[in-house]
Formats: C-alpha cells, structure tokens, sequence
C-alpha cells in the first residue's frame, strides 16, 4: 500500500524526475537532450517492448476479458476526436483545417503517456491488465483518421486522405506496437523467459531506458513552452480541459467494461493523451494548411506535462474511487 498520496508518489518517481530535469535544463538555456539516433533506439526499445509483454499477457487473457474494453477503445477513438474538434471550433474559435489538425492529435494516443501511466499504477500497487497494448493499438487509428476526414469534409474535398491512412498504418510506433504483439503472442512461455529480464515493462532496464527517454522528453516539451504566447488562452484552457474530460470519460468506459482500478487509469491516461509522433505526419500530409504551431505546443507543451505531473494521479483517484 502507498504511504504517500498517488501525486507525491508520481512527482518524487525517478522518470518523472528525469522529465522535470530535462524541462527545467532547457529553460536555463541548457541542453540535455539525447543524441536522435539513441533517442529513435531507446523509443524503439521501449515500443517493442510494450507489445512483446502485452502479446505474452494476451495470449493467457480469455477472450471475454477483452472484447469489452476494446468496444469502449473503440467508442474512444471516435468520440475523442469528435469532442475536440467541437470544441476548438466553437470555443477556441479555431478554423476547420486548424481544429482538425488539433482533434486529430488529441484523439490519437501518447504512447510516452501509456508508459507512463503503466508504470505509475503499478507503483501504487494496481497494475493494469496485461492487454492494455492491444487497446492502444485499438485506440490510435480512429482518433487521427476521423478528425482528418472532419477536415477534408469541411474543405470540401477528398484529397489524400489515403495516404494518410497509409502512413498512419505504417508508422514505426505501430508497427513496433502491433509486430511486437504478434511476436509475444506466438513465442510461448519458454521463448519469453529468454528475454523476460530485458523486455519485462516492470523490470529495471525498462524504467532505466524510460528515465532517459523522458529526460529527453522533457527538453522537448521545454522547447515548445516559448510558443505559449502564440496559441492564446482559449487553447491553454483547451489543452488542460479536455484532456482532462477525455481522461474520466476514459475511466468511466473503462470501469463499466470490467477493467481493475489501474487498467481503468490506464485508459483514462491514454484517452487523455495527445499524439506528437504519429498525428503530426498524418496531418501535414493530409491538412498541410492547418497550422502545426496549435496542435504541437498544446501537445507537447502543455498536455504532456501537465498528465506526466498531475493527469495520471488524478485518473488514479478517479478509477480508484468509481472501485469503491
């Protein structure tokens, strides 16, 4: 049992301490950012790794343990961006290009984010279901492709709206995501323990390899917080606000599908989050008007650490409660 509250515990965690090293270098003017080809290698790592051990829990999960949250994955992709879009249309007074480039971030998922709130629920004692990787992948696609074909419709136009599908099916964090499930879901026990020591998510060269990797998370997010000014205060509402509605809504759909306590966090997080890896190319190649400053200062500067701080103990508290 924690002895602390679940936002103590999550802002005195060494990743999260590394997150806050990296913002708070880059704000003096310093640097401590990786190398980008060790930065690729370490996310790389850290991908495979989530669907090698989800694909090893699957393979033990029964079928109807599943289906259920991955109906309201599902619903999630769709509504998520839906939400957003309105949102930044009525409120933030955002075009349709723009508000579509934006939902589309904020439907996808921060792969950094599930990591993270994976971790932090099993620090508090309430690890997720193994499976939660199949649900990212479930979530991911919907949540850009619906908020792109918001923007074509609203432009009046079908334009590459497949090749936008094409490069989110076939971006490096899916296929690591998708191959390593398959991989973990045929190599059997045996073959796992081979490797458990190195791909294990709750093993020490995984929170090793993600303290570096939010280390230099964290000078990026440092990087975007000079844009502040740019996006406007209807946007910094935006970007705390309906992450934050995502996330119990999240929560909610996951505590009705039968997940635990911390798999109900854990899919409140991953609704809650905004995309900054797979999103950006998807709609630049899709919506090349929408302006990229909105979705990735929002993103990136305010949504990301404001759910690596404070949004992950606060989907805790809410799953924790609706469990009671």
């Amino acid at each position: 049992m924690p002895t602390t509250s679940p936002l103590t515990d999550n802002l005195l965690s060494p990743a999260v301490l590394a997150f806050v090293l990296g913002l708070s270098a880059r704000l003096v003017k310093g640097d401590l950012s990786l190398p980008k080809d060790a930065f690729g290698l370490i996310a790389a790592y850290l991908l495979f790794a989530i669907g090698l051990k989800g694909g090893v829990e699957l393979a033990h999960a029964p079928a109807g343990a599943v289906a259920g949250p991955a109906l309201v994955t599902l619903l999630l992709g769709c509504l998520t961006p839906v939400t957003a879009y309105l949102v930044l249309r009525k409120f933030c007074r955002l075009g349709a290009a723009d508000a579509a480039g934006v939902a589309a971030h904020y439907g996808s998922v921060s792969a950094v984010t599930f990591i993270a709130a994976q971790a932090f629920v099993a620090a508090q004692g309430a690890p997720a279901e193994g499976f939660m990787p199949t649900l990212v992948t479930v979530l991911e696609s919907p949540g850009i492709n619906i908020a792109l074909a918001i923007g074509l419709m609203a432009a009046g136009g079908g334009r590459r709206l497949s090749t936008a599908l094409h490069e989110v099916f076939t971006s490096r964090g899916l296929l690591l995501l998708i191959g390593g499930l398959v991989v973990g879901l045929v190599m059997g026990e045996k073959n796992w323990a081979d490797v458990a020591l190195f791909y294990d998510t709750k093993g020490p060269v995984f929170r090793g390899s993600l303290c570096l990797f939010l280390l230099h998370m964290g000078a990026l997010a440092g990087e975007r917080l000079a844009d502040l000014k740019s996006v406007g205060p209807r946007l910094l509402a935006f970007a705390v606000g309906v992450p934050v509605a995502h996330g119990g809504l999240g929560v909610w759909l996951g505590h009705l599908s039968g997940l635990s306590v911390g798999g109900a966090a854990v899919l409140g997080a991953m609704a809650a989050s905004a995309s900054y890896i797979a999103a950006p190319p998807a709609v630049r190649l899709t919506l090349p008007e929408a302006n990229p400053t909105y979705s990735l200062t929002c993103a990136l500067g305010v949504t990301f650490p404001f759910n690596i701080l404070v949004g992950i103990p606060l989907y805790y508290e809410m799953a924790r409660r609706m469990g009671e």
